[in-house]
């Protein structure tokens, strides 16, 4: 499926990822990019249950402190 974005930024979701996602009017959708993909996830009504578990087997602890480093890095550079 292919859509495109208006000139005021706005995309429309084709109706068959509305429908198998249950995204109605009002859903709040969260875009994630990971620097090489841009993914949309509707929010759920318990957002901390439905994020449970995402993090599995990524190193989440030690991409944090690599990213803090590259925080120090950039300020110290200003």
């Amino acid at each position: 499926m292919q859509t495109s974005v208006s000139k005021r930024g706005q995309t429309v979701i084709p109706a068959a990822i509305r429908k198998r996602y249950k995204i109605d009017v009002g859903v709040q959708l969260v875009w994630l990019d990971d620097g090489e993909t841009i993914r949309v996830v509707p929010v759920s009504d318990d957002p901390i249950r439905s994020l449970r578990g995402r993090g599995c087997g990524k190193k989440m602890t030690e991409r944090l402190l690599e990213e803090r480093r590259k925080d120090r890095a950039r300020e110290q550079s200003l």
